[in-house]
C-alpha cells in the first residue's frame, strides 16, 4: 500500500505530497518540527513533543496551525494510515505560503502543517546497541538558537556527512572552549570517573531532548546519580561511558570517537540499564 501524508487539511499519497514553491519553509527554513517514536503501537513521549512544538513556535512566532487535540487526531490518522506499529512520526509546520520577502507574512497567512509517518526495522537499532557506534567530533558552527527545533539543519547535515565520510556514525559538537554540546541529531552524555551520569545542561547551546528528559526520569528511578554540567572533548574520551540520546535511536552507545576507543571499546552497563527501564517510564499514546 502506498504511504499516506497529510499536507494543509489533506490525505494524500506520499509520493504526489507537495507545498507550494513560496512556502517560507522552503524559502528560509522558516519553520520547526518534531520526530517521535511509534513503538508497538503506541507513540512514546507525544505530550512532551507537543510541549516543545509549542514552545518552539512561540520563540519565532508561529501560531498553530490547529489545537492540539486536532493535531493529536492528525497524527493518530497518518500513523493508522501508514499501518505503522515500530516507526516514528514526522511533524513539520512553517509559517506558510507568501510572497518572498524576509519580513514576516501578514499575520492571517496560515501556517503549512504536514506530518509523515513511516515504519522502521527495530532489529537495526538492536544490533547498533549490542556493538556500539563510531562518531567522529567536529566544531560547533551552528546559529546561537539551537534550543529552538527548527528546520534550519543545514550545519547538522554537513556535520552527519563528514562522520559518515569519515566512517562514523554521528558528528559531536565542540565549542570555541573545547567543550562538547551536543550531536548532530542527539544529546551527548557519558559516565564520569565518579560513575555520575553527566549531560550539558540545556539552558544554552543545546536542544532540548525529549529523550534527554525521560532518561532523566529512567536513571532518578534507577538511583543513577546525575550531573547537568558542561565537559570537554578531553573528559568525553577518558570517560566510562559516551553515549547518544534521541527519539528515534533512545539510547546508543559510543565505542569510539575520533578513533579512539572508550573505555574498553566495548557499549557499557550504564547506558544498557537505562535503555532497558526506558519504556516502562516513557509516557505513551495509544494511536
Amino acid at each position: 500500500m502506498p504511504r499516506i501524508a497529510y499536507v494543509n487539511g489533506r490525505y494524500v499519497q506520499h509520493n504526489k505530497a507537495s507545498v507550494h514553491i513560496e512556502d517560507r519553509g522552503y524559502q528560509f527554513a522558516d519553520g520547526v518540527y518534531e520526530v517521535c517514536e511509534i513503538r508497538h503501537g503506541l507513540i512514546v513521549d507525544l505530550p512532551r513533543h507537543l510541549d516543545r512544538l509549542d514552545r518552539s513556535l512561540s520563540e519565532i512566532r508561529i501560531r498553530p496551525p490547529m489545537s492540539r487535540a486536532a493535531l493529536v487526531q492528525v497524527v493518530r490518522e497518518v500513523a493508522r494510515r501508514n499501518h505503522v506499529k515500530n516507526g516514528l512520526f514526522y511533524l513539520q509546520v512553517t509559517r506558510g505560503v507568501a510572497k518572498r520577502d524576509h519580513v514576516f507574512p501578514s499575520a492571517d497567512t496560515p501556517a503549512s502543517l504536514v506530518v509523515t509517518a513511516k515504519s522502521t526495522d527495530p532489529s537495526v537499532i538492536a544490533r547498533k546497541n549490542a556493538s556500539g557506534i563510531k562518531a567522529i567530533t567536529v566544531p560547533d558552527n551552528r546559529w546561537d538558537r539551537v534550543d529552538i527545533k527548527t528546520v534550519g539543519l543545514l550545519p547538522n547535515a554537513l556535520a552527519r556527512q563528514t562522520a559518515k565520510e569519515a566512517g562514523a556514525q554521528e558528528a559531536i559538537f565542540i565549542d570555541s572552549r573545547g567543550m562538547v554540546t551536543e550531536g548532530a541529531a542527539t544529546n551527548v552524555w557519558i559516565v564520569d570517573a565518579d560513575g555520575n551520569l553527566v549531560t550539558r545542561p540545556a539552558e544554552h547551546g543545546i536542544l532540548r531532548g525529549i529523550t534527554r528528559t525521560t532518561l532523566m526520569d529512567v536513571a532518578k528511578k534507577l538511583g543513577i546519580s546525575i550531573r547537568e554540567r558542561e565537559f570537554s572533548r578531553e573528559e568525553m574520551l577518558e570517560a566510562r561511558e559516551v553515549f547518544i540520546t534521541a527519539a528515534t535511536s533512545i539510547c546508543f552507545p559510543i565505542v569510539e570517537i575520533d578513533g579512539i576507543s572508550i573505555a574498553n571499546g566495548h557499549p557499557g552497563t550504564i547506558s544498557e540499564k537505562i535503555r532497558s527501564a526506558f519504556f516502562e517510564i516513557a509516557e505513551k499514546t495509544a494511536i
